[in-house]
C-alpha cells in the first residue's frame, strides 16, 4: 500500500519528466555537449549504472530483470546485452517513448519489454533481480521502505537501488528548496536520507525479513551525488 506523500510524490515526478523536463533529460542522457554542470550528473550516472551492473552477474542469460523507473533505458540496454530478459518500466509515456526510439537494433540473447506504469505494481511478474537506479531519491525514507517491500515480493535474487544520502551539503540543498515558493517548473526535491537509519528500517520492516543488506557504495560527481544498496535474500 502507498502513501498519500508516495502518490504525490509520484505525481510531481510524472509531470516533470514527461512534460517540464523532456528535453533537458534527453540531453542528459544523449552523447549530446552539455553544460559543466550537467556533464557532473552524466558522468555520475555512468558511474553508478556501472556499478549496479557490475553487481548483478556477468551472464544474466536465462535471468529476469526489472528496471524499475527506467528511464531512457541506458541500463535496461546493457542488461538485455548480457542475455537478460528486462521488463523496463517507467511512470512517463515520454521517457518510455525515447527509450523505445534508442533501443539497438541487434540486442542479442536478451529482450527488453518498455511498459509505462508504477515500478512495482506487481501485476509486472516475478523476477531474478529487481535494479531501480535514482528512483528513489525523492521519497523519504518510509517511502523508500514501503516500495522496497514492494520489490521484494517480485524478486527472487537480489533487489538494487539507490538513494540520496544525507551529506551536510544535500541537507543543506533541502531545507532551502522547501523555502522557495513557485516550485511548479522545477525538478521535485532530493530527499536525503541517513544510511544507517534506513538500513534499520529495512531490518524492521515485516515484508523484509527474508531480506538482507548486502554491498553499498557513494557514488560523487560534481552535482551528483548518491549511494547505491544492494538487498540479498537471506
Amino acid at each position: 500500500m502507498t502513501t498519500m506523500t508516495y502518490q504525490e510524490r509520484r505525481g510531481e515526478l510524472e509531470t516533470y519528466f514527461d512534460r517540464t523536463a523532456v528535453d533537458a533529460w534527453r540531453r542528459l542522457t544523449s552523447d549530446e555537449a552539455v553544460g559543466r554542470i550537467r556533464a557532473t550528473v552524466r558522468a555520475g550516472r555512468d558511474r553508478m549504472r556501472e556499478r549496479l551492473l557490475s553487481w548483478l552477474p556477468g551472464n544474466l542469460e536465462g535471468r529476469t530483470v526489472l528496471d524499475a523507473g527506467c528511464g531512457t533505458g541506458a541500463l535496461a540496454v546493457e542488461a538485455a546485452r548480457r542475455g537478460a530478459c528486462v521488463t523496463a518500466v517507467d511512470l512517463s509515456p515520454t521517457l518510455i517513448e525515447l527509450a523505445r526510439d534508442r533501443l539497438p537494433s541487434e540486442l542479442g540473447a536478451g529482450r527488453i519489454d518498455f511498459r509505462v506504469g508504477d515500478m512495482f505494481d506487481e501485476s509486472l511478474g516475478s523476477f531474478d533481480h529487481v535494479v531501480a537506479m535514482d528512483s528513489l531519491i525523492h521519497y523519504d525514507a518510509s517511502d523508500i521502505v514501503r516500495v522496497l517491500s514492494g520489490f521484494g515480493r517480485l524478486a527472487g535474487t537480489s533487489v538494487l537501488f539507490t538513494f540520496a544520502p544525507r551529506t551536510p551539503a544535500l541537507a543543506l540543498m533541502h531545507a532551502a528548496g522547501r523555502l522557495i515558493p513557485n516550485r511548479h517548473h522545477r525538478a521535485p526535491a532530493i530527499v536525503p536520507v541517513a544510511r544507517d537509519a534506513l538500513h534499520r528500517r529495512i531490518g524492521e520492516a515485516p515484508a523484509l525479513e527474508a531480506w538482507r543488506t548486502g554491498r553499498d557504495a557513494r557514488i560523487a560527481s560534481g552535482f551528483y551525488t548518491s549511494h547505491a544498496q544492494e538487498l540479498i535474500r537471506a
